[in-house]
């Protein structure tokens, strides 16, 4: 199985807890002004490539805690990520997703393959970046709107819970 990619960055330390990997997807509807990632954007830019590839680099790099998707837009290629995230879990390494889409717009697509990929993140930073409330001072956040949603608390409770509320060591 494929996915369209952007690129990856194999160390990361600004796009979620610890050293990542990170998988940014090709293909956005967003187009968030000031987005960092706007090569990211045209769905037919970037390359296929797949799962497994992608997979046998994570395992090469032994420091790492986690993995993270960003985009483009992650949760419209949910199929393949959803994959890529089971194998990473067998893996014992956390995966974060940031999404222009709201937590609730996701869960209500009514897509197994959403649905899927959603149960086996343990953080989402929701939202699209918004210019206007841009803050350098957030963590694993570009703008005040977005949520960093603990995904495990959420749907323990049924409602979301973000990282704020459980006062997460992330």
């Amino acid at each position: 199985m494929t996915v369209r990619i952007a690129g990856v960055v194999r160390e990361s330390i600004v796009d979620g807890p610890g050293i990542r990997f990170v998988v940014f997807t090709q293909g956005c509807p967003h187009h968030c002004p000031g987005c960092h990632n706007p090569e990211s954007h045209d769905p037919a830019g970037g390359y296929d490539c797949d799962i497994e590839k992608i997979l046998t680099e994570i395992k090469k790099d032994p420091l790492l805690k986690g993995v993270t998707f960003s985009g483009g837009e992650p949760f419209d290629q949910p199929e393949p990520l959803a994959e890529l995230a089971a194998e990473i879990k067998k893996l014992e390494l956390d995966l974060f997703i940031y999404t222009g889409y709201l937590f609730e717009d996701l869960q209500g697509r009514c897509d197994p393959a959403t649905d899927r990929l959603i149960s086996l993140a343990d953080y989402i930073v929701d939202g699209p970046f918004l210019l206007s409330q841009r803050s350098l001072e957030l963590k694993f956040r570009g703008s005040k709107n977005q949520r960093m949603i603990d995904v495990a608390q959420t749907l323990k409770a049924g409602r979301t819970v973000t990282m704020e509320e459980t006062d997460s060591a992330c």
